[in-house]
């Protein structure tokens, strides 16, 4: 299996929360034919504009791709649990993308946008400056306007500068993006998020696994730091 470093972007195609996204190019896994050669191949493909939805599809194969990845790996280079963990996060999260993105095309919506109505909508106002919603989505600052410029065409949200800071801007959801969210959510719960597939204590076991994976990376302070505002 061959690895390609990339950075992340939100769900419409911008810099951010989509780690198998680089540059404008989507990252997919695709079976390895080559003789001798078995298992799965990250590789870079034009992204489509929007989001990730026709990137995932059944595979249909007669065996687990990663799990024969994995043992071509063992042969090659040693241990490779990590490996097919890690490659199990990006397929995994492609096919959630994909869900999510099905369950929000009617409402003209991509999750990064349902996530900032949200944000949002959590918000006591119902409003907040845009490097605020950057910050607690952890995507850049150019995603973020790229989707409330988005979500302001659409007329679910409204923005104007941010009296408390002369350079800054506040977006604020209108009523609107208010009973949208509500019709995106009831999508998504109906089908548990893209993880039906699992049961509830099997959701609170994934949640604490990765949440370790976040923690080493600096998702939350230490006791005592002070954290962006």
């Amino acid at each position: 299996m061959r690895a390609s470093r990339h950075t992340g972007t939100m769900a419409d195609g911008t810099a951010g929360g989509c780690p198998l996204s680089t540059g404008g190019r989507e990252m997919t896994l695709k079976p390895v034919s080559r003789p001798g050669d078995t298992g799965l191949r990250l590789i870079s493909v034009p992204a489509g504009p929007g989001s990730v939805r026709g990137m995932v599809r059944p595979l249909g194969l007669p065996f687990d791709p990663i799990e024969r990845a994995g043992e071509t790996w063992e042969k090659h280079f040693g241990p490779s649990s990590a490996m097919r963990a890690a490659t199990s996060v990006f397929r995994v999260q492609q096919i959630l993308l994909a869900r999510f993105d099905d369950a929000l095309r009617p409402l003209e919506l991509t999750f990064a946008r349902y996530e900032v109505l949200v944000l949002l909508t959590f918000s006591r106002l119902g409003e907040l400056p845009l490097k605020v919603i950057g910050s607690r989505l952890m995507v850049h600052p150019t995603s973020v306007t790229n989707a409330i410029d988005r979500l302001v065409a659409a007329g679910y949200v409204d923005r104007r500068p941010n009296p408390a800071d002369g350079r800054g801007v506040l977006a604020s959801i209108t009523e609107r993006g208010r009973a949208v969210v509500e019709e995106g959510t009831r999508a998504l719960t109906a089908q548990d998020f893209g993880l039906a597939d699992l049961s509830v204590d099997q959701h609170e076991a994934l949640f604490t696994t990765l949440r370790q994976v976040r923690l080493g990376a600096g998702d939350v302070a230490p006791p005592g730091e002070d954290t962006p505002a």
